[in-house]
């Protein structure tokens, strides 16, 4: 017969033997779905870009002359703005300088017037002091000069008195005559004391010193001056040097030392 296939047919089992299990089927994996590809957008068309305008050449020198001034004068500008910012600066620096000077000078002139006050006090001080000290030593002078002055009355009584004496050269009383010094006496001194004089100098003529000295009753010179300068102080330096030397006087024949004596010195004598 057309169409119809046979099917073989299978033997029966055979008797008490169970049945085989038949096997699970295996489900089929399941089918992996195909990813369809994205279709590429497509580009959009650009525009056209509109034609360029016609260049005018004039036109555009123009503007580029006017940029370049522009530029110029900004930069002239900031270059006008710099100086006066640094004018400016300068100034207040000035300006500054200044007034520290100013403070400074006032600083200065405020020690210097302190300086000056300390220094005239300091002066009115020792002004005051001197004056105290040249009050005492005109004091001191004028009774020096007194008491000088009362010796030299007293010698030139004694001196009187000597010479109005009554008595002979070998009167042994005690009135006017002894109380004055011998007549050798003088040159005594001037005998003690001219060995002590170191003088080496030339001297025009024979120039005169005459020295007062003032001693103690047994003969120390207490002091001495020059009262009348020979002109020549090398000699009248050389004589008191010689009298500082000689220290003591030697006594008058009455066994006494009279408390002042001038004495002269002459380099030649």
């Amino acid at each position: 017969m057309d169409g119809v296939v046979a099917v073989p047919l299978e033997a029966a089992p055979a008797a008490n033997e169970p049945e085989p299990t038949p096997p699970q089927p295996v489900p089929p994996p399941e089918p992996v779905k195909a990813v369809e590809p994205k279709p590429e957008p497509k580009p959009e068309p650009k525009p056209t870009p509109p034609a360029p305008p016609k260049i005018d050449a004039a036109a555009e020198r123009a503007a580029a002359d006017i940029a370049l001034k522009k530029e110029k004068e900004k930069k002239l500008q900031e270059k006008k703005e710099a100086e006066l910012e640094k004018k400016k600066k300068l100034e207040k620096d000035k300006l500054e300088k200044a007034k520290l000077d100013k403070e400074k000078l006032k600083e200065k002139e405020k020690e210097k017037a302190k300086e000056l006050e300390k220094k005239k006090k300091e002066e009115a001080l020792k002004k005051e002091v001197a004056a105290a000290k040249a009050k005492e030593d005109a004091k001191k002078v004028a009774a020096e000069e007194k008491r000088t002055e009362a010796l030299r009355n007293e010698n030139l009584k004694r001196m009187q008195g000597m010479a109005g004496a009554s008595g002979d050269e070998n009167s042994k009383g005690t009135a006017l005559k002894a109380s004055g010094p011998s007549a050798s006496y003088a040159g005594r001194i001037v005998a003690r004391i001219k060995p002590n004089i170191t003088f080496n100098h030339d001297v025009p003529g024979n120039p005169l010193a005459i020295v007062e000295i003032r001693t103690s009753p047994d003969g120390t010179i207490l002091s001495y001056k020059i009262i009348s300068p020979s002109g020549n102080k090398p000699w009248d330096d050389a004589v008191l040097k010689a009298i500082v030397k000689t220290a003591t006087l030697p006594r008058d024949e009455d066994g006494r030392v009279p408390p002042v004596l001038e004495i002269s010195f002459r380099p030649k004598d």
